[in-house]
């Protein structure tokens, strides 16, 4: 039974930074590379940045530069820096195995709302 549950959303004003976290149980996490996906309102989820086993990243485009992932495997942890907020990052962020996303482990997200 894996089960991944993120944390740290929360409404932030345009510029603002916000560190996301996702926590995993089972023995997944160190193994894969996972990544941190986000659903905006109306769009298809998409990834935003994911990190190997080994801590090699990649970036979206809309997020370069201000977004930094990183994971301490010995705490089956992973995270998200998010700095310079846009409110066009507004979405419910998940985490999951990436690039392709295991079904099963979708948990509930983490909401994150940038507004003034």
């Amino acid at each position: 039974q894996v089960t991944l549950v993120e944390s740290g959303g929360g409404l932030v004003q345009p510029g603002g930074s916000l560190r996301l976290s996702c926590a995993a149980s089972g023995s997944i996490f160190s193994a894969y590379t996972m990544g941190w996906y986000c659903q905006a309102p109306g769009k298809q989820r998409e990834l935003v940045a994911r990190i190997t086993a080994g801590g090699s990243t990649y970036y979206a485009d809309s997020v370069k530069g201000r977004f930094s992932i990183s994971r301490d495997n010995a705490k089956n942890t992973m995270y998200l820096q998010m700095n310079s907020l846009k409110p066009e990052d507004a979405a419910v962020y998940y985490c999951n195995t990436a690039p392709v996303p295991i079904e099963r482990y979708w948990g509930q997200g983490t909401q994150v709302t940038v507004s003034s």
